[in-house]
Order: structure tokens, then sequence, then C-alpha cells
């Protein structure tokens, strides 16, 4: 296991650690408070873990079936417009907290996915598809077509100058 990986796999421990003790000391000095807090953080949890058994499942099968010349052709440097087309309506299809698709935007960075695409993903997520009829019910059509159309050219304007600051 490289370097890297050790101390990032000690990271999550030591974090677990912390956060257990942290959990201790508020129990004993507010027991009450603690327990609510605490199963307030289970509900939490109780709500994202569908959302990331999908997110691990697709991980999963990034990693079995993708390799690391497909990332590149699809999401790379040679990627061009289909990369970006890409980028924006996955982050518009996708769903869930943000936080969520860290672990896999990751892998895919580490597979040769670009910056800026991975930056356009993560802007064009503030679409939200459901929420569309209700913006569409209280603003119009035009409104949401104009501020869809904007965010969307936002998030390729990002992804560009990530792109270029990164570079």
């Amino acid at each position: 296991m490289s370097e890297k990986k050790q101390a990032k796999s000690k990271s999550g421990i030591i974090m677990l650690v912390v956060v257990t003790l942290i959990y201790a000391l508020l129990y004993y000095n507010d027991a009450q408070k603690s327990t609510t807090s605490l199963l307030a953080s289970l509900k939490v949890l109780e709500m994202i873990a569908p959302i990331l058994l999908v997110v691990f499942f697709l991980m999963a099968l990034l990693n079995t079936f993708v390799d690391e010349k497909s990332i590149a052709k699809h999401l790379g440097e040679d990627s061009g417009f289909k990369g970006w087309v890409i980028a924006l309506f996955g982050g518009i299809l996708s769903h869930g907290p943000g936080y969520i698709w860290y672990p896999m935007l990751q892998e895919l960075r580490n597979k040769g996915a670009l910056d800026g695409l991975i930056v356009a993903f993560l802007y064009a997520r503030s679409i939200k598809l459901p929420w569309l009829p209700l913006m569409i019910s209280y603003f119009g059509v035009s409104f949401t077509i104009v501020l869809s159309v904007y965010v969307l050219l936002g998030a390729f304007v990002q992804g560009i100058i990530t792109s270029k600051l990164v570079k």
C-alpha cells in the first residue's frame, strides 16, 4: 500500500476516534443533549444511506468495468465537446447531497478526468429536475429556461476557468 493510501486510511480511523471521543465527552457533560444529537445524526445517516449505496455501487462498477483509457477518452484531455455534455448533464441528473458524489468524482479524477469537467458537474447540480415543475409554476417557463441555460453556461465557464488555472 502506498504511503498516501496508508495516510488516507488512517485519517478515517482517526476521524472516527475523534468523533467518538467528542460524543463520549458530551455524553458525560449532558447525556440528554448528546443522545438527542446522536439520534439526529443517525436520522441523517438513514436518510443518505440509500444514496451512499448507489454511489458506492457506481464506484464499484466504475472500478470493475471502466478503465483509465475509457475515462480519459470520455472525460480526459481529448474528450472535447462530449466530455462537457457528459459532465453538464451528469450534474443535472445527479441527486442527493453533493458530498456523497465526492468519492466517485475523486476516483474519476484519479483515472484522468479533467478538473474542469468535475467543476462543471458540481456546478450543474444546482439544476434540480424534480423541482423544475415547481419553479415553472412560480416563475414561468421562460424564466426557468433562461435561468437553467445561464446555470449551464456558468458551469461551463467555471469549468473552463478551472481547467486554465489548474494547468
